[in-house]
């Protein structure tokens, strides 16, 4: 017994002494010396990216990737076989001038041609929205090392499948030029002022995720485009406000409730110029998306009504117009995705080249799952089941019969690679490691490379063969680990919990540095909240902005609260035609459990901050829960969805005449006789997204409340608000200043 208790002392000892060198060696890791040096401490934290914009060619063989020559500074493009590991230079930008001048050659993006004999570049972009705008493009014959100019001030431009053109759209309408006979076509004929062949407006390139409304058929015979009218839609007017008398930006921008864009579905044969529509009635819906079939001049187009709950795919001939419906999904209590903005997949519908088959992404059976249908619009069979999401599709092998693809099966707050059979047998997982993973892979499915991290675990990028062999280990970042040995550093923790209507939630949550559980500490919500986006993952946490709040002394919290993607049809489309009260509902309830659980959080110092949805979340959220939320850090804020553009408003809220009551419920500007906190908000008056008159509305409404708000106008940004490095140090100093003065040091 004596010995018992002697040993029972030693290890005592030990564990102290331990403990006392570990708290020791935790202060001597350097802490931020200033605000701006760990707002900028992203880049540490995040690491190396490892081979950018990379580009899988020769049917998935081989990729192409950039990088910087160390010694030169030059942009070099070279590719890699992994079979054989050569790496070979295939462009070096300072080995060419612009053609025609003494100007070295620069570029935004490239791409290639299927045939991996050219490479398009585009140049000199000068952006118009989100994703697109007005750039020179020039292609690259590999063989020959040749570069020479496509075409001038195009919006698009792309060489045909076979290599011998390239279709371009400029000024609203379309060309095609030969490269043998160096000759250019014009293939439309009609564009105008807010009229456009082969061009998006505003709001389809917004919330329908593409830039380009024109598409090559496989056999480099027809174009198939989108006719955009926009002449009947209300223009959006904004400025700066600089000079003496400012001038004014017209955006043609549907709100809700009014007159959508006028769209029709054409096609044009490239060596006749012959125009045709398809036999489509819009019944004012929209066109989301086509596909060329594997059927030579078969254009598959996607129609969904205003509300976007009922899909329909129709087969047309792209020679005379005629059209076949195949099939249509419904969805009474929710609405229909066809691409997925947060996980980065353009497409639920895939038309592989080499079969008359296509798969088809649907939640038809509570989660999202593949489905393979025949030409005649039958389900062959459900390819994936279970209680878990298919969140990307990264490639189908027809030859093989497999499907390579991403889920959420070991975890919503993970991804991971699987592949299996068209039939649905021999699922494999790929991808073993914990995290959070993200695939590039070629065509065909043989090789890909994998970017992923954990929270215990920094980026890691590897080269695989889904023979479940590891290539190459392309990037550890050690940097990155030996940085946080030496720098204080707050990691991410997972947590779960069951809300007291029985939802169980995951959340994330990251202590102060130097964390004393004797101590008590701020408590402040980081938040997005949107429908389908997530926010909380198995990830390496890198935000500069959030260690510093950790070095200040704040617990900083996310929750993946119900709408967000990745956890069924149940959880995300529990918001319909219902926006903000889930949401914010669930962010109280995280804050009543951490409180009740961690004695450490002070519930009379509870914050919440977010942007753009998660702007219209915070200033929601403290309205409607004042007795949790003491501030609320408002960017960017949509405050009535009667104020935000048809497609993504409608297909949330329904339409107005149908929800009126909800669309009124759902407007922060409602609610805002309940403010009893502080809060600041941030906008820029040239956000042609999230219109400023979303911020004047609500501060009017709580001026006649006799509530008042603290408001920052940045007139150059954009919808983020800054509109340069010291913009975005001011903006993000200030946020921290305010909630110094009203959260952390608030009596």
């Amino acid at each position: 017994m004596k010995r018992l208790f002697q040993t029972s002392i030693l290890i005592l000892l030990f564990l102290t002494i331990a403990s006392l060198t570990a708290n020791t060696h935790a202060q001597e890791k350097n802490r931020y010396t200033s605000f701006e040096e760990a707002l900028y401490a992203g880049g540490q934290l995040s690491g190396s990216n490892g081979p950018s914009n990379v580009v899988w060619i020769n049917d998935g063989d081989q990729y192409s990737y950039t990088q910087r020559n160390s010694e030169t500074g030059a942009s070099e493009i070279r590719s890699y076989n992994p079979a054989t590991e050569e790496d070979r230079l295939i462009f070096v930008n300072s080995d060419f001038n612009i053609p025609g001048t003494n100007e070295t050659f620069q570029y935004n993006s490239f791409q290639w041609t299927d045939d991996s004999r050219f490479i398009v570049f585009q140049s000199n972009f000068r952006p118009i929205y989100r994703r697109s705008g007005i750039s020179d493009y020039y292609y690259y014959e590999v063989e020959s090392g040749e570069l020479n100019v496509l075409v001038k001030d195009a919006m698009t431009a792309e060489l045909s499948p076979d290599g011998s053109k390239v279709g371009y759209e400029r000024e609203g309408d379309l060309f095609v030029y030969d490269l043998n006979e160096e000759k250019e076509t014009r293939l439309t004929d009609s564009g105008a002022e807010n009229f456009y062949n082969g061009r998006f407006g505003w709001v389809y390139e917004e919330e329908f995720g593409l830039a380009q409304a024109w598409s090559w058929s496989h056999d480099s015979k027809y174009i198939a485009y989108w006719q955009t009218d926009e002449r009947d839609v209300e223009l959006f007017v904004s400025t700066d406000y600089s000079g003496t008398y400012p001038e004014y930006v017209e955006i043609p921008y549907p709100k809700v409730g009014h007159d959508n864009p006028k769209i029709k579905i054409g096609t044009v044969h490239v060596e006749s110029g012959e125009n045709n529509w398809m036999g489509l009635d819009l019944k004012d819906g929209y066109v989301p998306r086509f596909y060329w079939t594997s059927q030579p001049g078969n254009l598959a187009v996607v129609w969904m009504n205003r509300p976007q709950n009922h899909l329909q795919l129709h087969f047309f001939n792209a020679s005379s117009g005629n059209g076949t419906l195949i099939m249509e999904e419904k969805n009474e209590n929710g609405w229909i995705d066809v691409f997925d903005f947060f996980a980065g997949i353009d497409h639920y519908f895939f038309f592989p080249e080499e079969m008359e088959q296509f798969f088809w992404v649907s939640e038809r059976d509570g989660f999202n799952h593949i489905y393979r249908y025949n030409y005649s619009g039958e389900v062959i069979n459900q390819v994936t089941d279970g209680d878990w999401e298919v969140t990307n599709i990264h490639a189908i092998n027809p030859s093989s019969e497999f499907i390579y693809y991403s889920s959420t099966e070991e975890s919503p707050l993970e991804r991971h690679l699987y592949s299996i059979k068209f039939d649905g047998s021999q699922k494999e997982q790929h991808t073993a490691e914990p995290g959070n993973h993200s695939i590039s892979m070629g065509d065909n499915g043989l090789f890909y490379i994998d970017w992923y991290s954990s929270k215990d675990t920094p980026r890691q990028i590897e080269l695989w063969s889904t023979a479940s062999e590891l290539l190459r280990k392309l990037e550890d970042n050690a940097a990155v680990s030996k940085y946080v040995e030496n720098k204080v550093y707050a990691p991410k923790e997972l947590f779960s919990f069951t809300t007291s209507d029985g939802q169980e939630l995951d959340g994330s949550i990251i202590k102060p540095i130097d964390f004393d559980p004797n101590r008590s500490y701020p408590l402040l919500f980081n938040i997005y909240g949107g429908p389908g986006a997530q926010g909380v993952y198995n990830s390496w946490e890198s935000s500069g902005w959030t260690q510093w709040l950790a070095q200040e002394g704040y617990v900083i919290v996310n929750v993946n609260n119900r709408g967000s993607g990745g956890y069924g049809h149940n959880f995300e489309k529990i918001v319909y035609k219902n926006l903000g009260h889930w949401e914010a509902h669930d962010f109280a309830e995280t804050a009543n459990y951490l409180i009740d659980e961690y004695d450490w959080i002070d519930g009379e110092r509870v914050g919440i901050r977010g942007h753009s949805y998660g702007g219209y979340m915070s200033s929601f959220a403290i309205l409607t829960h004042p007795n949790i939320f003491k501030v609320a850090i408002v960017g960017a804020p949509v405050t009535d969805w009667k104020l935000y553009d048809t497609i993504y408003t409608e297909r949330y809220m329904g339409l107005l005449e149908d929800n009126e009551e909800g669309y009124a419920q759902s407007a922060v500007t409602t609610h805002a006789a309940k403010l009893q906190g502080k809060m600041f908000i941030a906008h820029s008056s040239m956000d042609e997204n999230v219109h400023m008159q979303n911020t004047m509305q609500l501060v009017k409404a709580l001026t006649d409340e006799g509530n008042d708000a603290d408001l920052r106008i940045y007139p150059p940004g954009a919808h983020g608000v800054a509109y340069n490095q010291t913009s975005y140090q001011l903006l993000y100093r200030t946020y921290s200043e305010y909630l110094d003065e009203h959260l952390k040091n608030a009596e």
